[in-house]
């Protein structure tokens, strides 16, 4: 969510598929993805896009050669949550932008560390809310609404899952990423000293692991 094609740069997936989400409901997301991916694919998603890579893959397991899933959570969304994210749409509808909504979480996206070690960060955050802009923005607001508890499907799985948790992520903590590899069998649980935006903050380690993720899931 208000995250572009940015976040996975230096991770070494340049000639990666990178769908925009951009539908107002998680099924018609997932009816999107199933029309426009290839026969067969690994799937690695973040945060709202994990969420999506979940659902995808409970819906249509025989597209899936392997699932990636990153800073996210498998449960339902909570009653906070929701007000949460209609606060944030009557901020959009009152004129604030996409930019402003990212300003205001910085301090979850982004680790203090990673912040003090690659000053850009910042500014490459801010700006991926640019790009997604108040539109699509608030499409995937609606979206969040849409959720369900994924976890129940994750024990169907039958092909290689890595999860990935930042270890100072404050939106989607460890303890949710525990979960979602207790649930999954054969499951890798990796634990990355970052933020919320792993892949921005740590490229190198994120991209050796999905790439050591992917042979596994190619060779499936």
């Amino acid at each position: 969510m208000n995250c572009t094609a940015d976040l996975w740069s230096g991770c070494g997936f340049d000639d990666a598929l990178t769908p925009h989400l951009d539908e107002a409901s998680i099924d018609g997301q997932v009816d999107k993805l199933l029309d426009v991916l290839p026969p067969r694919f690994a799937l690695a998603g973040l945060s709202l896009g994990g969420i999506v890579a979940m659902a995808l893959t409970r819906r249509a397991p025989q597209r899936v050669a392997g699932l990636c899933l990153i800073s996210t959570n498998a449960k339902a969304p909570t009653q906070q949550q929701r007000e949460g994210w209609r606060l944030w749409r009557d901020r959009l509808a009152a004129g604030e932008s996409a930019r402003d909504l990212q300003r205001d979480i910085l301090d979850a996206l982004l680790s203090v560390p990673a912040r003090e070690r690659d000053a850009g960060l910042v500014e490459r955050a801010l700006r991926m809310g640019d790009e997604t802009g108040t539109t699509r923005l608030d499409t995937q607001l609606r979206m969040q609404e849409t959720r369900i508890d994924e976890s129940t499907a994750l024990g169907a799985l039958r092909v290689p899952v890595l999860v990935l948790s930042g270890t100072a992520d404050a939106i989607c903590p460890p303890r949710f990423h525990e979960d979602i590899a207790a649930a999954t069998p054969g499951a890798r649980l990796v634990l990355v000293d970052a933020g919320h935006l792993a892949p921005m903050e740590r490229p190198h380690i994120v991209g050796r692991l999905i790439r050591g993720w992917l042979a596994q899931a190619q060779s499936g």
